[in-house]
């Protein structure tokens, strides 16, 4: 990278802390086994993923819905394919606590430790429960801004909530990167941008509908101090 980077945009949820695999598979298993649904849990968990990406796309079309409700449009959608009657609302509560208190990355905190540009987190999510992992965890005062889908009303890989990032850093798009764990929202939206993208490969995720090229590929985020250098 042959120019100076005067700062970076961080996805937070898969890239500064664990991602939602493990809440999810727990909640998709309680599902199952609750309801007596004939699918083992990863299946319903992709399954269910497919009507989650569904409703984002709606939400940058004109309808914003918080990441809350397009947890709960996507479970009562992914219920009526099934022609199964319940409550999704016990089910996404579940979720919710994981938002609030995420397991941080080790490689995360010495990233933010020894980064020397300003660090915006831009995040698909809502804003209270970002904030609060922040806070629980620590990194709060590491963040130079915080941008959620809630804040912009819009989420990756839509172009407002990247643009409202670069608003609060004040700066240009090629003077940034953009670094997050998925290529569908993450490494789409930053080259859509004409950001340079980096993606963090946790190989945690469940399910990706993404296939993207990104710029730079990392496997822990002090690698991407040495792009910075």
């Amino acid at each position: 990278m042959s120019r100076r980077i005067r700062a970076v945009l961080l996805d937070f949820y898969g890239t500064v802390c664990s991602g939602d695999r493990d809440a999810v598979l727990r909640v998709c298993t309680w599902v199952v086994d609750a309801l007596d649904i004939p699918m083992s849990p990863e299946k319903f968990a992709t399954a269910w993923g497919e009507f989650f990406f569904q409703e984002i796309e709606r939400c940058n079309q004109g309808r914003f819905q918080t990441l809350h409700e397009c947890e709960l449009a996507s479970l009562e959608a992914m219920f009526l394919s099934l022609g199964v009657n319940a409550d999704p609302q016990p089910f996404v509560a579940e979720l919710e606590a994981y938002w609030a208190d995420p397991p941080i990355y080790s490689d995360a905190i010495e990233f933010l430790q020894h980064v020397d540009v300003p660090v915006c987190c831009v995040s698909n999510a809502d804003t209270k429960p970002l904030l609060t992992a922040m806070e629980n965890s620590g990194l709060a005062p590491s963040f130079h801004s915080v941008v959620s889908s809630e804040m912009a009303s819009s989420y990756k890989p839509d172009e407002r909530i990247f643009q409202s990032a670069l608003a609060g850093l004040e700066t240009r798009d090629s003077d940034v990167i953009h670094v997050g764990d998925s290529l569908h929202s993450d490494i789409a939206g930053a080259n859509a941008m004409g950001i340079t993208s980096v993606w963090i490969n946790r190989v945690e995720r469940i399910h990706d509908i993404g296939t993207a090229d990104p710029d730079h590929t990392v496997t822990t985020l002090t690698d991407v101090l040495s792009l910075l250098a």
